[in-house]
């Protein structure tokens, strides 16, 4: 917790929010409606909001989320930034329409059945032509990208043996399952990836 403002905040989303942004924005100048799954605190709703004031940024999280989010986004007041949904990813997702659908170092927190459904309620939200932007650590082949993320995925299976890095070619099979075509993979700082995909079919 921030004791200035007793927002929540998590140091990581300060410093991966620009190298973010700046995949972002290659591919959101049509966008006008994202939906971000697992918002955590409401950080990077703020930032990205703030920085495309074009689009409507629509946070959404497990209800006990929901009042820091509201704090980071009370607080800064922004137009295009709605009240945050209530959302697990295994239960009801809100109605389609959504250009975008993003999510932050979230795979590899949920269960493999949890992403199944992730990908899953994205294809019931995501308009023809839509983006899906993934972030977080991804492993390829079956191998790990760095010694930091095999210790990472080491205590994550720790915490939680449901949860692990995920390999990025299971991933590619989900999204190809609700007809979304890999149009980028950018390595970004800390061993991490943000995976862009949009919808052909």
């Amino acid at each position: 917790m921030s004791a200035a403002s007793e927002k929540p905040f998590a140091p990581a989303c300060e410093r991966n929010q620009g190298p973010i942004l700046a995949v972002l924005q290659r591919h959101f100048g049509g966008v006008r409606r994202v939906l971000e799954v697992a918002s955590g605190t409401g950080q990077h709703a703020v930032h990205f909001a703030a920085a495309m004031p074009w689009l409507v940024w629509q946070a959404s999280d497990r209800a006990a989320y929901l009042p820091g989010i509201r704090q980071w986004l009370d607080e800064a007041a922004l137009v295009n930034t709605p009240p945050p949904l209530a959302l697990d990813v295994a239960g009801e997702w809100p109605s389609a329409g959504f250009d975008a659908v993003f999510s932050a170092n979230s795979l590899h927190i949920m269960g493999w059945a949890e992403v199944e459904a992730f990908f899953a309620g994205t294809g019931r939200v995501l308009a023809p032509g839509g983006l899906l932007v993934v972030y977080g650590p991804f492993n390829y082949g079956g191998g790990y990208t760095s010694d930091s993320n095999r210790d990472f995925d080491a205590w994550l299976k720790a915490r939680d043996a449901r949860s692990g890095i995920r390999d990025a070619e299971a991933v590619d099979a989900l999204a190809c399952g609700i007809g979304l075509a890999l149009l980028e993979d950018s390595a970004l700082p800390a061993n991490n990836r943000c995976r862009v995909w949009r919808r052909t079919g």
